[in-house]
């Protein structure tokens, strides 16, 4: 194990002798990259992703289109990355195949504009679908480290994502070296080599959300080893608005809930360990926490963000288990300067384990995540606007909506100034069906749909969850249908269950004209 504190000195971050002698600047690397090939790099919700390299390879592709040449790669991480990564290459047009998530808008441009390829899954398949040889054999790995030991141990950076996964399938690695992560970040990790595959895989030993099973250190077989790269950029950081009127009151919706869970003996005060998304809503339901009458709460979960950090701070929170930092500006510049004071609470897991189904079910994890829409049955679209044009990804909220022991599934009840219902007749995608979801929550209200059938879920999602201006005109559908549908089961009216969408299309608005 690490020692309490960095063993790293400050002067130089490559210490094997033969690993420093591959080192190279980021554009003798990239040459190193064959077009066709596909890439595993690092990263995850902008943070621990290569960054100059990819750049510099960016630089190459668009000087051989210059030259009339072919030159595309397939590109493949943990997931989100930042604008060095996956901006610069979709710019580039360098891009054959991207998965399995990304939030940058130059490739989600990109690939609603038909020109790169997106295959959107489940996170905690990445790395098993790679293994298993069904996506082909993967070229070169580029990954972002914090050190290289003098033995050849690797310090991870400030995400693991699918980095073993990567090392280990790919023909080539590269390691890009940065010395804007702290050195404090050793010790940090725990990464399982034990997971195996079918027929021989073994039960995964981790009964705790806070417990460790493996190693603090990445192990890279120092033949694959091509090229090593020295960068200083630091992670994209997103900031977080303020928590608005509607993200609060979902915020208080959801407290609520689990405290009355808590009444009913369903749940202890501590709570079960809790994931929570990425973005606005889910920060500030982790803000509400902090007034909670919840105590020694614990955190399984992919990204750790400001609130959670803020609650480990008040001693809301006792540890916290995730793939990955997601931080904002503020969040980097106050917390990663003492990022060593939470290495005895703060577990960083390949995301195999951290998006995990067996581990999810079994400790048992409490799962928010944001939807973009959700209809009357519960049925939840958290990928497509419109139904055909890709926001981010599903990322891991299948992995834990689906095993987790309770699922909230969390949007305000309206978008677009107004003009949208987050709550529809029928969602124009569906990323979580009506047998995944558990709790729907609005700032209008809550809908416990445990237990519950088709018919009476949809009243409830309805009178609870949608905004009283949309309101009428969903009673007005759902009575309709129950009536007029072929099937009582789950009336549907089905040339009008996507009209709703039809309508916003043509007119700006979904409210009837």
């Amino acid at each position: 194990m690490a020692s309490t504190s960095s063993t790293i000195p400050t002067s130089s971050r490559i210490l094997n002798p033969a690993l420093a002698q591959r080192t190279m600047s980021a554009d003798e690397a990239a040459a190193l990259i064959q077009p066709g090939s596909i890439l595993g790099m690092s990263g995850f919700t902008g943070s621990g992703y290569p960054k100059a390299v990819p750049t510099a390879l960016a630089k190459r592709i668009v000087a051989a289109h210059e030259k009339g040449e072919s030159f595309k790669v397939s590109v493949f991480t943990g997931a989100s990355t930042g604008p060095e990564l996956d901006g610069a290459l979709a710019k580039a047009d360098g891009v054959n195949l991207r998965l399995p998530y990304s939030g940058d808008p130059e490739m989600r441009k990109r690939i609603n504009g038909g020109e790169t390829d997106y295959m959107d899954i489940h996170l905690s398949h990445v790395a098993q679908l790679v293994d298993y040889g069904f996506l082909g054999k993967m070229d070169v790995a580029i990954i972002e480290v914090t050190a290289i030991l003098e033995d050849g141990r690797i310090v991870p950076s400030s995400s693991m994502g699918n980095n073993t996964t990567w090392i280990n399938r790919a023909d080539k690695v590269i390691l890009e070296v940065n010395s804007a992560q702290p050195l404090e970040l050793e010790g940090m990790h725990d990464i399982y080599y034990g997971l195996g595959l079918p027929p021989n895989r073994q039960p995964i030993p981790l009964l705790r959300s806070d417990q460790r099973i493996g190693t603090p250190y990445l192990k890279v077989p120092m033949e694959k080893v091509i090229a090593v790269v020295s960068t200083d950029i630091g992670d994209r950081a997103s900031p977080f608005k303020a928590p608005d009127e509607a993200s609060r009151k979902i915020a208080a919706n959801i407290i609520n809930f689990l405290e009355w869970e808590v009444k009913k003996g369903r749940l202890p005060s501590t709570l079960f360990p809790l994931q929570s998304g990425v973005g606005n809503i889910a920060n500030a339901v982790l803000f509400g926490l902090e007034d909670a009458p919840f105590e020694g709460m614990t955190a399984y979960t992919e990204v750790i963000q400001d609130g959670m950090v803020q609650l480990l701070d008040k001693g809301k929170i006792c540890s916290l288990s995730a793939t990955a930092f997601s931080l904002s500006p503020d969040g980097i510049a106050n917390i990663m300067p003492k990022i060593g004071s939470y290495r005895n609470q703060v577990v960083i897991r390949q995301q195999e384990i951290s998006n995990n189904p067996e581990i999810i079910r079994r400790i048992g994890v409490i799962a928010m995540n944001a939807m973009i829409e959700g209809d009357i049955y519960g049925n939840v679209n958290s990928t497509h606007i419109m139904g055909s044009s890709m926001q981010n990804g599903i990322g891991g909220s299948g992995d834990f909506t689906r095993n987790g022991y309770l699922s909230f599934m969390m949007a305000p009840s309206t978008a677009a100034k107004g003009n949208i219902s987050t709550i529809v007749p029928m969602v124009s995608h569906v990323d979580h069906t009506e047998h995944d979801l558990q709790v729907m929550v609005t700032d209008q209200g809550l809908a416990d749909l445990r237990g519950l059938s088709p018919k009476k879920r949809a009243r409830l999602i309805i009178e609870n969850c949608s905004h009283p201006d949309f309101r009428p005109a969903l009673r007005d559908y759902l009575d309709r249908a129950e009536k007029l549908a072929p099937g009582k089961h789950t009336p549907h009216l089905l040339d009008e269950s996507l009209s709703w969408h039809s309508r916003f299309l043509k007119t700006g608005s979904m409210l009837p004209q």
